[in-house]
């Protein structure tokens, strides 16, 4: 069991618990019992923030879009209110038989404020920031992923129940949460931050970091892909005439 100061104790059955210098990472340690098929695919559930994360380092690494950055810099701010209520609330996880405990307490639900966090930032964005379109078609897509992106958080957060490591409030209060601060994020990027965004992209470090603003393109995809053909194009047409002389 946790003891008063949060500190993580190992425990095995029919045998006292004692204390250990070994812990765990809560968002990677999803346990579930054993022939629990539901349990197992809860189990992955709960590693979807893990997935998030690896994603955004990605895009960044590779992309360099400063909305990107932005949204990645507010899952960080919202990880650590997070922190900071779970340890000034301090209530403890439900009672659960479990080899690891964490050195964590249970509310809020970090795995449920994580994905409502997200799940709120990304549906504003795209129905704010991104083109809009003249016809529901066109943007069936976006609700489409703004369903999807509920759809998960939802899950994500009944499985932090199912699997026994957060009550129902702990998880309804992270929710709460996550929607409030990801309205709050995006309002911060889309009115405070986004008008500097072509100020950092010229200035020197920005060009040596070689980010990016994309604020002022209705269609960054398509942009992306209609220039690099007409390089690509370019390019070989260079590289014909080189043959041919």
């Amino acid at each position: 069991m946790e003891d008063i100061d949060g500190k993580s104790t190992y425990a095995q059955t029919n045998s006292p618990c004692i204390e250990s210098k070994y812990t765990s990472i809560s968002l990677t340690n999803a346990q579930y019992t054993k022939g629990d098929f539901v349990g197992y695919v809860f189990a992955w559930f709960s590693l979807v923030p893990i997935a998030l994360i690896v994603s955004f380092l990605t895009l960044i690494v590779f992309r360099r879009d400063l909305h990107t950055i932005s949204y990645f810099c507010g899952i960080l701010l919202n990880e650590a209110c997070n922190w900071i209520l779970k340890h000034t609330i301090r209530e403890h996880r439900p009672p659960r038989e479990i080899t690891v405990l964490f050195t964590e307490y249970g509310m809020p639900s970090s795995h449920a404020q994580f994905m409502f966090f997200f799940a709120t930032y990304m549906i504003l964005f795209l129905f704010i920031r991104v083109y809009k379109n003249y016809n529901l078609i066109d943007d069936l897509w976006k609700y489409a992923a703004a369903f999807g992106s509920l759809t998960v958080a939802g899950l994500v957060g009944y499985a932090r129940i199912y699997l026994g490591y957060h009550t129902g409030s702990q998880v309804l209060w992270g929710s709460v949460i996550g929607v409030l601060l990801g309205t709050i994020w995006f309002t911060a990027v889309q009115v405070v931050l986004t008008p500097f965004f072509p100020y950092i992209a010229s200035c020197p470090l920005g060009e040596l970091l070689m980010v990016r603003d994309s604020t002022l393109i209705p269609h960054v995809f398509w942009f992306e892909y209609t220039s690099t053909r007409s390089e690509a194009r370019n390019r070989q047409r260079k590289v014909t005439s080189r043959k041919s002389q």
